[in-house]
């Protein structure tokens, strides 16, 4: 048998392949990374643009729920790579952390340059091997990996692959999910992916559209009801586009959100606009005589209404009942929107579907291909923006490589 160490290609360079990368080297495996753009952690570094948020302090038991139906499954790769370990892992490339006060956990720099510089220098002390413009474009007959690169298409060879992809959003930044049906043609049973932490359609009128797009809508409470009838609520902040509504407060509830709209045909969200005011109070504070003043200074005055919450209320309420005290008053408590559809996945912060979990075994090998391995969002999983996407994504990059090691290992000892 050859003394040479067993070949691993890593198809993708993101967190979760980058990571992969990592582990299996630390391993002695060899590893060449693939990547399509010209860099590694092109959205590593967006998403670092407005403070790179790592991840998040609160206790394991809340954290894992955040990854809704697949929290079991998202939890077992938590179990040996959570939060604290990401920090402790940040920590070996020199960047210190802090909790915020929203409990995110951020670099002291609040930077993700500096981050992934460090990593990507110390992965090629390791010995890997990195190779950009490699564009993947699935597998030849043979069974080699097929690659377009600035000097035509190379067929290259590899005893395992781990496939970190990503999933659809942001396709200028290389996740375009182009990927899907080279592995649905080998059987593999996908997920189509789909917006996840996204904005959504409701249809303004250009008044709204063109005088408050951009503004917030701070602080709210959002009521919606489940797929069984059941009415939840939660506080946040939002955003009015010029289409409809997006925003931290909607991207928590978007996966709800886009799966009604998918059984429905549409969905109903209602805001409460003035959460610190009971509904009584508001009922009589504006049924108080207006006297000379106009109805939106009435509201500012009474009701603490102004600017864009003024204008939806103006939206959903004709002049007979914006002039009703009782009418007014509940519409402000709960004011219904109609939200007719996700923004598209290319704008979309991440995505959800993707390869599912069924077709993979507990160490992310693909059932129908042996040796090929898959992690990071191009698996079909979805959270919350807060950290849980990356820590879920380099979760499941450090599985995968250490599985594909160990797969690599037996392989060449013949066990």
């Amino acid at each position: 048998m050859s003394s040479s160490p067993p070949k691993l290609a890593v198809i993708g360079g993101g967190p979760a392949g980058l990571m992969a990368a990592e582990v299996a080297c630390t391993a002695g495996i060899a590893v060449d990374l693939y990547e399509g753009k010209g860099s590694v952690g092109r959205k590593f570094l967006l998403a670092g643009k407005g403070g790179m948020n790592l991840t998040h302090s609160e206790p394991a038991v809340d954290f894992v729920q955040r990854y809704g139906a697949r929290a079991n499954e998202v939890g077992h790769w938590l179990d040996s790579f959570d939060a604290d370990a990401l920090r402790a892992w940040a920590a070996t490339l020199g960047i210190d952390t802090f909790v915020g006060s929203s409990g995110r956990v951020f670099p002291s720099d609040m930077k993700a340059a500096p981050l992934l510089r460090s990593w990507v220098h110390r992965l090629r002390e390791q010995g890997v091997r990195f190779h950009v413009h490699h564009r993947w474009l699935g597998w030849n007959d043979a069974g080699a990996l097929r690659f377009a690169t600035p000097i035509g298409e190379q067929a290259i060879g590899a005893d395992a692959v781990v496939l970190a992809l990503g999933g659809g959003s942001w396709p200028q930044l290389g996740s375009n999910g182009a990927w899907q049906p080279w592995l649905a043609e080998r059987g593999v049973d996908i997920d189509p992916l789909k917006p996840s932490n996204c904005g959504f359609d409701i249809g303004w009128s250009d008044f709204l559209a063109t005088r408050h797009a951009g503004a917030p809508l701070k602080p709210v409470v959002a009521h919606w009801r489940d797929a069984q009838g059941n009415e939840h609520a939660r506080q946040g902040e939002c955003v009015v586009t010029a289409t409809g509504i997006e925003g931290s407060l909607i991207y928590a509830l978007s996966a709800t959100l886009r799966d009604a709209i998918a059984r429905d045909g549409q969905t109903t969200l209602w805001l409460d606009l003035a959460p610190d005011r009971p509904l009584e109070r508001l009922r009589q504070d504006l049924a108080k005589p207006r006297g000379r003043r106009s109805l939106s200074e009435h509201l500012r005055r009474h009701a603490g209404i102004g600017g864009v919450k003024s204008a939806l209320l103006h939206e959903v309420l004709d002049q007979q009942a914006l002039n009703d005290p009782a009418q007014l008053a509940q519409t402000i408590k709960r004011l219904p929107l109609t939200l007719k559809r996700a923004r598209p996945l290319a704008e979309t912060i991440s995505s959800g579907g993707g390869v599912r979990l069924e077709a993979l075994d507990a160490h992310l090998m693909v059932q129908r291909l042996p040796g090929v391995f898959c992690a990071g969002e191009m698996l079909d999983w979805e959270a919350p923006t807060g950290g849980y996407l990356l820590t879920a994504c380099m979760a499941s990059g450090r599985l995968a490589g250490q599985e594909a090691a160990r797969w690599l290992r037996r392989s060449k000892s013949g066990v």
